[in-house]
């Protein structure tokens, strides 16, 4: 059996390179700036829990993503 021929057997692997990955990444990146930005300037908590917000939104949306089809399935 080639090379070619094993490789078609295994699964595809998109390592990150999905829907749901990029727009999870992006927002979880947007939210640990803030939260930087936040402890940075004095500690401003409003800031730090808006950050925290989006940490989570990020995360639901990576898991809603991946459920509707727009990432790669596990």
């Amino acid at each position: 059996m080639s090379e070619q021929q094993a490789g078609e057997h295994r699964a595809h692997v998109h390592h990150g390179r999905t829907v749901a990955a990029w727009t999870g990444s992006v927002i979880a990146g947007i939210g640990f700036v803030l939260g930087a930005i936040a402890f940075l300037l004095g500690p401003n908590w409003v800031l730090f829990w808006i950050s925290m917000a989006l940490l989570l939104t990020a995360v639901v949306t990576t898991d809603v993503l991946r459920r509707a089809g727009r990432g790669q399935i596990s």
